[in-house]
């Protein structure tokens, strides 16, 4: 396997292996400079209006973008240092699917942005954030290194 395809393949594996995604069971393929994440939707996951929470939303957003921006740092995890989040439709049922790419990156900072679709393919919501690198080595977190 090429060294940025282990790279990809070992940063889903981390992805999995994170504690708060085990009450969400997303699906995530992770390629260079993009990342698509995928889960079901479940009745927990809605307001008391019945549409999915905006923090459901953002979760999505902001894993796209930041695992796309990931796939081009082999060395450090990455941190979110800002992002903006457009909700643009409700949904309640169906799947959620997060599509995130790179748009710029220099020596300090990666800028990525991801779009959310329904299970219609229909655009839900969108977002943009700034990541930058963080102390923590990935060959360091037990996720990365399995």
């Amino acid at each position: 396997m090429m060294a940025k395809e282990e790279h990809c393949r070992k940063l889903e594996n981390l992805y999995q292996t994170a504690p708060f995604n085990e009450y969400f069971k997303p699906t995530m393929q992770v390629g260079e400079g993009t990342a698509t994440i995928e889960i079901d939707l479940k009745p927990s996951f809605q307001h008391a209006g019945g549409g999915v929470h905006g923090s459901i939303y953002f979760k999505m957003l902001d894993d796209a973008a930041y695992f796309a921006a990931n796939s081009l740092e082999e060395d450090y995890f990455l941190l979110t240092t800002s992002f903006t989040t457009y909700l643009t439709r409700p949904v309640s049922e169906g799947i959620m699917k997060a599509v995130g790419k790179v748009v710029n990156k220099n020596k300090s900072q990666f800028i990525a942005e991801a779009i959310v679709y329904d299970s219609q393919e229909r655009e839900i919501g969108r977002g943009n954030g700034i990541f930058v690198r963080s102390k923590n080595r990935l060959e360091d977190l037990a996720g990365y290194a399995e």
